[in-house]
């Protein structure tokens, strides 16, 4: 453990426990992010104009650069176990508001998706891309408001999420719909 990690963890963890309505709603964000993109997939995918072929790529792009995110993820996990801070911290001084596995902290799946998602569609589509990167400013923060992340594991997953969108956009021409 860090002294930065300590500090930004404590300082957002600690808003955590004092507002019940707010606490359920970041709990519910924090547990179903997946869910929830699919969610906007789904309905993004829908909604779209057939006449609008580059909001579909945004979201196709979307999609690989999350996938390809998790991989990511699963190769450094295998590499580098780090506890996550509810093994971690003695019992009483955090908030773990959602149940969670004490399997590798580093880096956070949910994060490193998220941002992969969002940054995928920067430039792309404006309405995604603004809902997306929102969404994903969200799911980061509550992974460590809900006590199961490290902020250092949260900084891990958006350079994942970076490097796995730049990746996918780098090659996006294997991911056309047209």
């Amino acid at each position: 453990m860090n002294p930065f990690d300590v500090a930004v963890y404590h300082a957002i963890n600690n808003l955590s426990g004092h507002i019940h309505w707010l606490d359920i709603l970041i709990s519910f964000i924090a547990q179903y992010a997946i869910e929830i993109y699919g969610l906007f997939f789904i309905v993004f995918w829908f909604s779209l104009p057939r006449s609008k072929p580059e909001a579909r790529h945004a979201l196709v792009l979307a999609f690989f650069s999350g996938v390809l995110a998790l991989i990511i993820n699963v190769i450094i996990s295998h590499i580098w176990v780090r506890p996550r801070p509810f093994v971690s911290l003695p019992k009483g001084d955090f908030h773990q508001l959602i149940p969670h596995a004490a399997d590798a902290s580093f880096p956070s799946d949910h994060g490193s998706g998220s941002a992969a998602m969002a940054s995928a569609t920067w430039g792309k589509h404006k309405w995604i891309s603004r809902i997306f990167t929102s969404f994903a400013v969200i799911v980061l923060f509550s992974r460590i408001y809900t006590g199961v992340h490290w902020p250092t594991d949260i900084l891990g997953s958006i350079a994942v999420g970076l490097f796995s969108s730049w990746l996918i956009r780098k090659y996006s021409r294997f991911f056309s719909i047209r």
